[in-house]
């Protein structure tokens, strides 16, 4: 069966939802910050100030390729993964590609981005960094959710998206 790929913005909701449509398919749920953080034996902040976001980056395109190959996965990609050609392109024709499109001013105002490295920089960097992804997400998108008003409906529109 396919692979499921959430993509969007970091704290959108991705590895939150991506546990529940695990839960209710049956599938095994990957999400490619954990991955990699099991790999390299460091978190992704740790990652990013002793190997620099370049090194992270080769990471994930590595981790995507590798996952491509696999089938029946839930995938909750990290949010930046989706602007790497070689790293979406191999998840793209593994599976369906879904985007949660929540509100960026949302997300910064209401999760903890303490742990993530590129949200340290301020709200209004995180929104920028946000108008530029947006772009990219859409492209990459077989269906787009934008019902957040719990981790249930979420998972319910991406149920309904992919069916």
């Amino acid at each position: 069966m396919k692979n499921i790929i959430l993509i969007g913005m970091m704290g959108c909701g991705k590895t939150t939802v991506g546990s529940l449509l695990a839960s209710r398919l049956k599938r095994a749920l990957v999400d490619t910050d954990r991955f990699i953080e099991r790999q390299e034996g460091m978190s992704v902040p740790e990652i990013f100030t002793s190997q620099g976001e370049g090194y992270f980056r080769s990471l994930e395109v590595g981790v995507a390729q590798a996952l491509s190959l696999r089938q029946d996965l839930i995938i909750a990609c990290g949010g930046g993964l989706p602007i790497q050609e070689g790293a979406m392109s191999a998840l793209k024709a593994s599976g369906t590609v879904v985007w949660l499109d929540r509100d960026p001013g949302d997300i910064f105002d209401h999760e903890d981005m303490s742990e993530r490295p590129l949200a340290r920089e301020g709200r209004e960097a995180f929104l920028a960094r946000a108008a530029q992804r947006r772009e990219i997400y859409a492209r990459w998108a077989d269906v787009t959710v934008t019902d957040f008003t719990s981790p249930v409906s979420t998972a319910a529109r991406v149920m309904e998206g992919i069916q």
